[in-house]
């Protein structure tokens, strides 16, 4: 009887723990995220945006409907952005045949690298106060609880 209790104990604590980093995780992730947001709008991105942009300038050349795939999206989600994208003069579309390809034209390019080395950098920071040792170890352990 006392060992059944034990356990119900031993397991209450487990679970509050769990949740405990659940909370925890989801907080820092809401954390970063805003900051992540704010931050782009130095440039007038929304993440999206910049996803798409981190997508295409990673390519010389790339069809729409592989950065869907890439987006886990549908192409039809990502025209509007890439409409805007191509309004704004980052990136060009051509159609061959049934395929729509997407490259950056030269002005694109150029705010490739300004903004995603600028990004990189900030976001590299968000983990500044933990050293290498223990980036590594967060890193695996994260992948530990990732889900496959």
């Amino acid at each position: 009887m006392k060992d059944n209790i034990t356990n119900r104990s031993s397991t209450k604590k487990e679970e509050r723990l769990g949740l405990m980093l659940w909370f925890r995780i989801t907080r820092i992730y809401n954390q970063i995220n805003r900051e992540f947001n704010q931050h782009l709008k130095r440039w007038n991105l929304t993440a999206a945006q910049f996803d798409i942009l981190v997508h295409v300038g990673s390519h010389e050349r790339l069809s729409q409907q592989e950065l869907a795939n890439k987006l886990f999206v549908t192409k039809g989600n990502i025209t509007q952005l890439l409409r805007k994208m191509e309004d704004l003069g980052l990136i060009n579309r051509e159609q061959e045949w049934k395929t729509k390809y997407l490259s950056l034209t030269e002005v694109g390019k150029e705010f490739f690298y300004e903004v995603v080395s600028k990004q990189e950098q900030f976001q590299a920071s968000q983990f500044s106060n933990l050293n290498y040792k223990e980036k590594k170890q967060l890193l695996d352990l994260l992948r530990k609880i990732q889900k496959p």
